[in-house]
């Protein structure tokens, strides 16, 4: 092997090492958002009026 194809070996180990630390950060911020829109949605749906009380209607204007 000459030293021009260790050389590019050598970039091809970093690009793909590079590669694969975007995506492990990548998915650790999805998880991290999945688990605030789960926490989110509780929240919406905990805080929520009860559906049993009827609405009252308001006049515009």
């Amino acid at each position: 092997m000459s030293a021009g194809e260790k050389y590019v070996a050598a970039a091809y180990v970093v690009v793909l090492v590079a590669v694969l630390a975007y995506v492990a950060i990548i998915a650790a911020k999805l998880a991290r958002f999945e688990r605030e829109l789960a926490e989110l949605t509780e929240l919406a749906r905990s805080s929520r009026p009860d559906e049993a009380q009827p609405r009252r209607t308001l006049s515009v204007g």
